[in-house]
């Protein structure tokens, strides 16, 4: 055997590696609840082969998982990657969301009456001694560095408040749009 040869033989240890690769992949897709996978671009077959894969444990999981790295090199690995990636990362627009409250939430602590206004006149649902309680409570906690509990509470309310907003609106606009 010459020595061109014996670099065009496959080296075995990459070899593992990929498979060890599509192997990890094969068992992220598994975990998956179905309907995030609902939006991988997969062939039948594979939906098929995951869907029995859930089913199974131990012995035959492991032997599923071998059939789904085998059956994963006929799929398009980028794309499949690609949207992993992309459920695994906050979209920009919750971020800015979440963001967004924690500034309301360190303004109301910090006294800002005009936010408290003006939230007040945004959402009429809004529970007008609570939220004051809850902001004085928070803002004594800050001055005696005591653990946040009131500022957690105040963020979880302003949270809930701005999600039944946008539900209602969206069964407003739903029952407009029936109409």
């Amino acid at each position: 055997m010459t020595e061109k040869e014996y670099a065009l033989r496959p080296n075995k240890t990459q070899i593992k590696k990929e498979i060890r690769v599509l192997n990890d992949l094969g068992k992220e897709l598994i975990r998956m609840p179905d309907s995030a996978l609902k939006n991988i671009p997969l062939s039948d077959a594979m939906r098929l082969a995951i869907a029995d894969g859930k089913r199974f444990s131990r012995g035959a999981l492991q032997r599923q998982l071998r059939r789904i790295a085998g059956m994963m090199q006929h799929e398009d690995l980028d794309a499949i990657q690609l949207e992993l990636q992309r459920q695994k990362q906050p979209s920009k627009q919750q971020t800015a969301e979440f963001h967004q409250l924690e500034q309301w939430r360190d303004r109301l602590i910090a006294g800002d009456e005009k936010l408290l206004t003006d939230l007040i006149d945004q959402y009429d649902s809004i529970d007008r001694q609570y939220i004051r309680q809850l902001v004085r409570n928070a803002a004594q906690e800050l001055t005696r560095k005591k653990p946040p509990k009131s500022a957690r509470a105040l963020f979880k309310y302003l949270a809930q408040l701005k999600k039944t907003t946008v539900l209602d609106a969206n069964a407003t606009v739903a029952s407009n749009a029936e109409n």
